[in-house]
């Protein structure tokens, strides 16, 4: 019998530190290092990485429940924001792509939908790390918009968002992480 029970112990921790294994693999489960030097895309990139980080954490392990959650009738549920922060990713990354934005939806699960947007971020974060001229990457639609509407439009925005999500699971009983350190972009050990 002891034998058993330290079987199923052993592998219930086996499963949970394959998981955490897995999460970490994801980008954003921590910021990375700062640059050395501070520039217009080193800037742009950090604050791209940052929403990143919040995502993430905001995201991680939201339930069936939360995910229904809304604070009121006439609000967006969880899953709806999580939809919209998706298509904000888009938006960010293309403009680092240099790519037009169309309106084509794809059918994702969450769990699709959250990596999707992580990786778009850190495609985003990437270009823009590496850029010597931010400018040059425009919100391209009907019309061609400013890096700078992109700083106030969709990246602000979806950093916007995070904190509601944050907000709508604490409502629904699921807080972020704890030993998560927003001000670090760390998780304490």
């Amino acid at each position: 019998m002891k034998s058993f029970i330290l079987l199923i112990t052993f592998f219930s921790v086996f499963i949970v530190k394959a998981q955490e294994n897995m999460e970490q693999t994801l980008p954003f489960y921590e910021l990375p290092d700062y640059p050395e030097t501070y520039t217009a895309g080193t800037v742009a990139g950090r604050m791209v990485e940052s929403l990143g980080f919040r995502y993430y954490w905001a995201t991680e392990s939201l339930t069936e429940a939360d995910l229904n959650y809304k604070p009121s009738e006439n609000a967006r549920s969880t899953s709806e924001t999580i939809n919209h922060i998706y298509s904000l990713s888009l938006v960010i990354v293309n403009s680092t792509l240099k790519k037009t934005n169309t309106k084509s939806v794809v059918e994702m699960t969450f769990e699709e939908k959250r990596i999707q947007t992580l990786l778009n971020l850190e495609i985003a974060a990437n270009i823009l790390k590496a850029s010597d001229d931010i400018s040059q990457y425009k919100i391209i639609g009907d019309k061609e918009i400013p890096f700078w509407n992109e700083i106030n439009g969709p990246i602000a925005d979806a950093i916007w968002h995070c904190g509601q999500i944050a907000s709508f699971r604490r409502s629904s009983g699921n807080p972020i992480n704890s030993k998560v350190d927003h001000f670090n972009g760390k998780v304490k050990t």
